[in-house]
């Protein structure tokens, strides 16, 4: 089943109240990591999987992308997108990403951020993304850590008085469904092992460029709940290349 829990109002309410939500890309703890990551966009062809509000298609066309095409499949997170972020070279498409099609080498870049852990089907996606590139195009993305996804509840153990004791992580060679609870809600998620990322790219013939399991700023850690992000992964962020 393709997960669309931001067309639920009460969910995507709460999320449009996050700081990633108000404050774009600098409100984001995971940005200045993902950003070093990313090619240069000028003249390029971008697809966005998953794009949500569209900050990255943004990003990508304000930075010189000839053409950038975000995809999401809530028609909420679309409808705020060509709000904040609409300019001539971007196009926004619902769809599920495991439904998309596209001639080989469309794009010149992928990305997806925060979205691969809703995919069920991890393999055929990076297959069809591969298809997609041009050759020497990246695919960058970034996905929650399966640190933090292995249990499910992807809540901390509490002490009797409330204070955080540990992060639980169990059951992590059992891939598969998770149910999370993301906002206060209740929400499907797909663990896989570290393993299972990078090995699937490189199975599809990626070359890894970086990996990287990004900290908290330093000048975002008085946030609430910020300091204790220190305490374990949450974000895996790769970059990829197609052999020329």
């Amino acid at each position: 089943m393709k997960e669309n829990p931001y067309n639920n109002p009460i969910f995507f309410q709460k999320y449009s109240q996050m700081l990633r939500s108000t404050q774009g890309l600098e409100g984001a703890g995971e940005w200045r990591e993902l950003q070093k990551l990313l090619p240069d966009f000028s003249g390029k062809r971008v697809l966005d999987l998953g794009c949500g509000y569209g900050w990255h298609c943004g990003y990508a066309a304000g930075h010189g992308a000839a053409y950038v095409l975000g995809t999401d499949l809530s028609e909420r997170m679309l409808e705020t997108a060509r709000i904040k972020n609409s300019a001539p070279a971007i196009q926004y498409r619902r769809s599920a990403m495991e439904d998309l099609a596209f001639p080989e080498g469309s794009f010149d870049v992928v990305l997806s951020s925060l979205a691969l852990h809703y995919v069920r089907d991890f393999g055929p996606l990076v297959e069809n993304i591969f298809r997609w590139l041009t050759p020497g195009g990246a695919f960058v993305f970034s996905a929650e850590h399966p640190v933090f996804t292995a249990y499910g509840s992807q809540d901390w153990y509490y002490g009797p008085g409330g204070e955080i004791l540990h992060f639980p992580v169990d059951n992590y060679y059992y891939e598969g469904e998770r149910d999370a609870v993301f906002l206060g809600e209740h929400v499907v998620k797909y663990h896989r092992t570290l393993t299972t990322y990078l090995n699937t790219l490189l199975n599809c013939g990626f070359c890894l460029k970086s990996v990287v399991e990004p900290q908290p700023p330093e000048d975002m850690l008085d946030l609430p709940g910020m300091r204790d992000e220190m305490r374990r992964p949450m974000m895996l962020l790769v970059s990829a290349e197609k052999p020329r």
